[in-house]
């Protein structure tokens, strides 16, 4: 298996919830929207690590793709997997934006285990976590999901 079988995605609270939502209503497939060219770019699963104040690993997903394209034609294509709701709110958040990166995931699980940020900067050995998220390893990725359940 290769080196960076996962990521770890910062999100916030309010979007966690709204995905979570989403994921108890029954829907299989969501998308994280992000302006520009965000990563991950290819991965296998994707954690979820829930900025301050919850500041937390609260669940992980099997990534599906990322999509990178304009903000029009991706919302027509996957704005019903967004935590966004509406299109009026899409537009809102895309404002003066020309490209928008759709992270497709699905399997969505909530830890029944949240894991606090001391513990995962203990765990990888840092002092604070990169804000555009960052790649770990599949030993990593096993032990994160071991802690979770």
């Amino acid at each position: 298996m290769k080196e960076n079988c996962a990521f770890v995605i910062m999100i916030k609270d309010k979007w966690w919830r709204e995905f979570c939502h989403r994921h108890h209503e029954g829907k299989k497939v969501h998308s994280y929207v992000q302006g520009g060219w965000a990563p991950p770019k290819n991965t296998s699963v994707i954690f979820f690590y829930v900025t301050k104040p919850t500041a937390q690993i609260g669940g992980y997903a099997e990534f599906v793709e990322r999509k990178v394209g304009d903000v029009e034609s991706l919302w027509n294509e996957h704005g019903n997997e967004s935590a966004l709701q509406t299109k009026e709110k899409y537009a809102e958040f895309m404002a003066n934006k020309q490209r928008v990166s759709f992270i497709r995931f699905k399997n969505l699980k909530e830890a029944a285990n949240p894991i606090p940020l001391n513990n995962v900067l203990m765990l990888l050995g840092v002092k604070r976590l990169a804000r555009k998220g960052f790649y770990i390893s599949k030993e990593t990725a096993d032990k994160l999901i071991a802690l979770m359940e």
